[in-house]
């Protein structure tokens, strides 16, 4: 479906970006399957899969996981393929803000930004504070030691301390560690699968796996629980946005950038859906399972099939998955911190978009990206409510954002310039069928998803989303309009004169 698009010359990939109007900093270290990598890593399916697990069981049972699954990963696939016609024609670290303002002035680029970043704020820290919360069923399992709201704080902030000090080493070893967390997913399924089919416990029909409904959601239409239930697939098909923010460290960008996130989403597409129905097969209990003592209900499927030792192995499995999910949310998180400030958009822009002149790395803005989350996080302590109001910005951020570069391209008409990477004239249809999808999740990720409606269960993604699109008008009366500059990259500060050699 995809081609080259016909072009007398093909630019250099820094010329692309000199002639985007944007001055080369970063280390081009990352090829092809690195870009893939990083997409692939961030999706993540061990880590959304399986922290919304227990969500699944409650809004719908197997047969809306599986059945959304696979409406959500197809659409979120046209999705994927839109933005990627576009990231073809501005493969540059800004991501979906730079491709905004390009295609449609500098308030769509401000406002675009603020919730990709948001957003991708917010997913560092939902993806960490679930690797602890997974850390802390682990720990229960092999030292009987009870998970505290405390004791997994104190988890998270080590996670993000490892992730900043992981990212603060350079593309390089980031590169590594995302080519490893493929095949380790991809193993970790098979293993997960394998391991849970092979065993000589009971297993569940095709026709529970597949037509099984359970609503404990307090609402009594089921097509509204289904619609509900979709979330599983829908929060955890986010993040395909990094191959994007990676692009300016990556070897043909205009090709590689956008294979990296449909090859990410495809991949994850089927691989999920292989998990997702391997481990219905295998619950013994499903009110067990739902209402387990260590508050991960897969633990309590790889229990009850395998027992402890064969559920700690396969908890391991899932927990080094979601680090490296995490590290990668780090990676692409910071290079739209550099990219967002290098444009003068943040406070303390001109710290943010430093580039550490050994590494080539972004590192102030690395250590932005786990200080904040870690901060997001700290109304935990006192109410989880509060903290599922900041993490939600993750999804209602960041989809939106990927929306909004499709429909200005389609408004854009024939005077929209396709990269090397190119839908051609598939571009409407597909785009016209992403945008209308990008609209409707949004609308499904704000609405009521348990009733009562309490303080406790209330979805606070609807607030989110107003808080994030009231701090993007804020900003943009206060200061954006005067100082936000696109290419402000292109002139090198005062500082870098000499570089910046300094590091944490």
């Amino acid at each position: 479906m995809s081609h080259r698009s016909a072009s007398p010359h093909v630019l250099d990939d820094d010329d692309v970006l000199a002639a985007l109007g944007i001055k080369p900093e970063l280390s081009r270290k990352m090829g092809s399957f690195g870009n893939f990598a990083i997409s692939f890593s961030v999706i993540c399916i061990l880590a959304g899969g399986m922290s919304l697990f227990g969500f699944g069981l409650g809004h719908g049972g197997p047969v809306v996981m599986l059945g959304s699954w696979a409406v959500i990963g197809g659409m979120t696939l046209l999705v994927g393929m839109s933005l990627a016609d576009v990231v073809s024609a501005y493969p540059t670290s800004g991501g979906p803000y730079f491709m905004a303002e390009k295609l449609g002035g500098r308030r769509w680029g401000w406002y675009t930004g603020w919730l990709n970043l948001l957003g991708l704020l917010g997913a560092i820290a939902g993806i960490d504070y679930g690797a602890a919360a997974f850390i802390g069923a682990f720990a229960q399992l092999q030292w009987d030691i009870t998970p505290t709201t405390t004791g997994t704080l104190l988890i998270f902030g080590a996670i993000l301390l490892l992730h900043g000090l992981l990212n603060s080493a350079g593309v390089r070893r980031v590169n590594v560690l995302n080519s490893i967390s493929v095949w380790w997913q991809l193993l970790g399924v098979t293993a997960i699968v394998g391991a849970l089919m092979l065993a000589p416990a009971p297993h569940q029909s095709a026709a529970f796996v597949f037509t099984h409904f359970h609503n404990d959601t307090g609402f009594t239409s089921p097509v509204y629980v289904a619609v509900v239930g979709s979330l599983l697939a829908g929060y955890t098909f986010c993040g395909y946005d990094a191959s994007s923010h990676v692009a300016e460290e990556t070897t043909d960008a205009s090709t590689s950038a956008p294979k990296g996130i449909v090859r990410s989403i495809w991949v994850s597409w089927l691989a999920g859906f292989v998990l997702l129905a391997g481990m219905l097969f295998a619950i013994q209990d499903y009110a067990g399972t739902q209402n387990t003592a260590t508050g991960v209900p897969p633990a309590q499927i790889f229990l009850d099939v395998l027992g402890a030792q064969g559920a700690k192995a396969l908890l391991l499995v899932v927990i080094i998955a979601m680090l490296f999910c995490g590290n990668a949310e780090v990676a692409a998180g910071s290079r739209m911190v550099y990219a967002f400030s290098r444009s003068r958009a943040l406070p303390g822009w001109q710290s943010w978009r430093q580039v550490n002149a050994r590494t080539k790395t972004p590192t102030r803005a690395v250590w932005l990206c786990t200080a904040v989350p870690f901060i997001l996080a700290l109304p935990a302590l006192w109410s989880p409510a509060a903290y599922g109001a900041i993490t939600a910005i993750n999804a209602v951020g960041m989809v939106p954002a990927y929306g909004i570069p499709v429909f200005l391209a389609l408004r854009k008409g024939r005077h929209y310039q396709p990269g090397a990477w190119s839908l051609g004239r598939w571009r409407r249809p597909i785009g016209v069928i992403a945008i209308t999808y990008v609209v409707i999740i949004t609308v499904v990720f704000c609405l009521p998803q348990t009733a009562p409606i309490t303080a406790q269960s209330f979805n606070y993604a609807s607030l989110s989303l107003l808080v994030a699109l009231l701090l993007a008008a804020i900003t943009w009366m206060t200061r954006g309009k005067r100082d936000y500059q696109l290419t402000a990259a292109h002139a090198a500060l005062p500082s870098e004169a000499v570089g910046f050699t300094g590091g944490y």
